[in-house]
């Protein structure tokens, strides 16, 4: 419990307590996994990269792509796309993708 505990208090002062919301639903092997997993992140570091004016300019900007909705494909163009994402992940190329929805990280804690 006092793990729990500590994990609440990080979520707290990044405003990220909604990632504790279905916590009582979970079973106590998944309970424990989910308190390691946030008491394994450095969400100063994030916080850090993420306010970092630094990484954009290195990468040129962020800018919005078109997408596709994944419950729209083929089973074909899912596994093409399956393809191409492993191929470029063998030649060491990097994409980055943010989803957007209930995530409401803030910044700035």
């Amino acid at each position: 419990m006092a793990e729990y505990k500590r994990a609440m208090e990080i979520l707290e002062k990044y405003e990220q307590e909604h990632l504790l919301t279905n916590y009582e639903k979970l079973s106590e092997m998944d309970k424990e996994k989910l308190v390691n997993q946030i008491l394994s992140v450095d969400f100063e570091q994030v916080d850090d990269l993420f306010n970092s004016r630094e990484i954009v300019a290195e990468i040129g900007g962020i800018e919005p792509i078109s997408y596709i909705d994944k419950s729209e494909l083929s089973e074909d163009d899912l596994e093409k796309y399956n393809t191409i994402g492993i191929d470029k992940i063998k030649s060491g190329k990097l994409a980055v993708v943010t989803m957007a929805g209930r995530t409401r990280y803030k910044i700035g804690a």
